[in-house]
């Protein structure tokens, strides 16, 4: 992730070692932290759900998402999927963001796999115009895509096409530099509380956090490598009940470690959003696919980069 030039071994044990084992001193020129060197990152959200989960009902815990941001005054992003958006749970969860001043954006009508034998260039471009039409009309409306799963094409003719036809559309990508399984984890979560309402979730609090902050230190030191500065991070998360329960606790977590929180929109005003990765599947987080391109890293780039299967084994032996 940085100037710093780590060797492979190094990374490798980044990318395993627990979170409380990741603190990297980078050895080139060693300055002490500026104030206004510490790393960044932004928040964003996908999907859009209209669930309830056990005995939290859809409006209670949505509301005490968009509590947790405004206490911490943090603009984020609901990188809204369109299919359940028509119904009324589904205009009460955009209208919910959207009246509390965060942006709405485009995740595909039905979130489809684009890397996908069976997913054509011409039926996902239609995926992203049919939710076009819904999101729009909202005021916060913001002209970002992103791909669901992070694919973003599996041959040079979709990925190209795509890419051609957002800027037609006059979309951007909505990047991700951090890329994570807190999906995973909430479903775990939910299925606790379904079989037990009154369970001690206190563990799953732990772990949310400690695995957020391990892979935005993972992140943020593969791209110090690549950019040999700090870079403005944005967060990928879902709308989901352990964002709801434990996105106080995630903010303040970060906080603690040295991070600071800003808005999405300011973060995407970095230059690095602006990059395009030339690798083939394409998708991923940025900073992945941008590691992935230089060929640097071979040895230590996963793929998928990042799934709830590489977080089942801990989660079990845990007893989450």
């Amino acid at each position: 992730m940085h100037p710093i030039k780590y060797r492979p071994g190094i990374l490798l044990f980044l990318l395993f070692v627990p979170v409380a084992s990741l603190m990297i001193s980078f050895k080139s020129k060693p300055q002490p932290e500026k104030q206004d060197n510490k790393p960044k990152i932004a928040l964003t959200f996908d999907d859009g759900s209209i669930n309830d989960f056990g005995e939290y009902k859809l409006e209670t815990w949505n509301q005490r998402l968009l509590d947790n941001l405004s206490k911490h005054q943090l603009k984020a992003i609901l990188f809204s999927a369109g299919a359940n958006k028509s119904t009324e749970k589904g205009k009460y969860v955009l209208s919910s963001w959207n009246n509390a001043g965060h942006f709405i954006a485009n995740h595909t009508m039905s979130h489809v796999n684009f890397n996908s034998k069976n997913t054509s260039l011409e039926a996902f471009k239609l995926e992203l115009s049919r939710n076009d039409l819904i999101i729009k009309k909202y005021a916060n409306y913001l002209p970002y895509f992103r791909f669901p799963y992070l694919k973003e094409g599996d041959t040079k003719e979709k990925v190209e096409g795509f890419r051609a036809f957002m800027g037609q559309k006059g979309y951007k990508n909505g990047h991700v530099s951090i890329d994570a399984s807190d999906w995973y984890i909430s479903g775990r979560l939910a299925k606790r509380l379904q079989e037990n309402p009154k369970a001690d979730i206190s563990g799953f609090r732990d772990y949310y956090k400690n695995h957020l902050l391990n892979r935005a230190q993972y992140y943020d030191s593969l791209a110090h490598q690549l950019t040999n500065r700090r870079i403005n991070h944005v967060l990928l998360l879902h709308h989901n009940l352990a964002a709801s329960l434990f996105l106080d606790d995630l903010i303040q977590h970060f906080k603690a470690n040295g991070w600071e929180v800003i808005d999405a929109d300011k973060a995407y005003a970095d230059k690095i959003y602006n990059g395009v990765s030339s690798t083939i599947p394409a998708g991923e987080s940025l900073i992945w696919a941008l590691a992935k391109q230089s060929g640097r890293f071979e040895k230590v780039l996963r793929y998928p980069a990042e799934d709830g299967e590489y977080e089942k084994l801990r989660m079990d032996k845990l007893g989450l």
